[in-house]
């Protein structure tokens, strides 16, 4: 058995596509952190929470 960095799992690969499988994944591996996805960013929640809000708001207010 040879010691190979990359193995095709089903299909028959030519040279020619496992060259360039291998450059691109190379080429990821080399960028480093630009390469990476970056993390959503959080928004505020879209509710409230009732333990949090004054116990009586007035009958004409907008917030109730």
């Amino acid at each position: 058995m040879t010691d190979a960095l990359v193995r095709v799992e089903k299909g028959q690969a030519g040279p020619e596509e496992l060259a360039a499988v291998t450059a691109v994944l190379l080429a990821r591996a080399s960028a480093g952190d630009a390469a990476t996805i970056p993390a959503p960013r959080r928004s505020p929640a879209r509710w409230r929470r009732l333990e949090r809000s004054a116990g009586f708001t007035a009958p004409h207010s907008w917030q109730g």
